[in-house]
């Protein structure tokens, strides 16, 4: 049974299938609609955290794909409490051909993953955001035309979204540099499992603590909210660590005069990110918004057909 529960997962072949097949279908939807390549499949979506992007962008791609898509709120599942997750697994494998969760434990991912019978997709996990990093490669590639030797610093706390994007980079040949505040740096776990990743396809994984010197020559500048869900006790001393991290004109002025910069939403305007940079000239966020949902499907389409 394939799942797609994290980057480091997937070779550096499989992700570029990926990317191309996401390619086609986005442009095969905007031409003629997509094929039913789904046709009678349903998609079972349990959550835990709310979500605007996640939800809506597998529901609409399972539908322009021919299937169905089930929400499960965390009031009517409540992973782990109501039911046990392995049990959650079995009785949902026998009704869906296939599982999004979007969790809080990276654990109960795996957990589902173990015990489920269908494919099971990782919609988000406090580890990791495949579908977001996916979706921002694509949109990545769209921009610059090519992945490998460009360069992506991340700006902020290296959180799921920069462990995914530091797997996508290393795996792709991108280089990547992360600026972070002490004590909020990428896991060392993670970053040295990355850069084995790096070596193989000749890029560069670099953490340190300095944002100006990170978006030095960068093709594209990547922020996230610097509190996520489940971290709201930690919200101001958070705000005091991270306001030097802030992407703003200034510090996108450092970067090449093409730069990207991109956003996984929501955006806490203000703080992480100005509304002149998020609304300005080099914003791609809505387009790395957009995909997705064309990511998703090139994901749905490849573990289910």
């Amino acid at each position: 049974m394939r799942h797609f529960l994290s980057i480091a997962d997937q070779s550096a072949v499989q992700l570029v299938k990926l990317l191309d097949l996401a390619r086609d279908l986005k442009a095969e939807l905007k031409a003629v609609g997509n094929k039913s390549l789904l046709q009678g499949k349903a998609l079972g979506m349990i959550f835990q955290k709310p979500s605007l992007r996640t939800r809506v962008s597998f529901e609409r791609g399972m539908e322009q794909l021919g299937g169905t898509a089930m929400y499960l709120s965390p009031a009517e599942i409540k992973l782990g409490e109501r039911e046990s997750v392995p049990d959650v697994a079995r009785v949902l494998s026998r009704y869906v051909d296939a599982i999004m969760a979007r969790v809080f434990a990276h654990s109960d991912i795996v957990t589902l993953a173990e015990y489920a019978t269908v494919p099971v997709i990782n919609g988000l996990s406090d580890l990791s955001h495949p579908c977001q990093a996916l979706a921002d490669v694509l949109t990545i590639r769209e921009k610059l035309g090519a992945l490998k030797g460009a360069k992506l610093a991340y700006v902020g706390d290296g959180n799921n979204v920069c462990n995914s994007l530091l797997f996508a980079a290393a795996k792709l040949g991108m280089n990547m540099s992360v600026a972070a505040p002490q004590g909020y740096e990428p896991d060392p776990a993670i970053l040295a499992q990355a850069r084995g990743f790096a070596a193989a396809s000749g890029s560069q994984i670099i953490s340190g603590n300095d944002p100006g010197q990170a978006v030095a020559g960068a093709d594209v500048i990547y922020t996230d909210v610097w509190t996520s869900m489940g971290q709201e006790a930690e919200t101001q001393v958070r705000l005091n660590a991270f306001r030097p991290y802030q992407v703003n004109q200034r510090l996108v002025s450092r970067a090449k005069p093409e730069v990207l910069v991109m956003h996984c939403l929501p955006a806490h305007r203000g703080e992480e990110i100005t509304d002149e940079v998020v609304d300005g000239p080099h914003s791609v966020v809505f387009d790395q918004a957009e995909n997705r949902m064309h990511a998703q499907k090139a994901i749905l389409v490849d573990l289910l057909t």
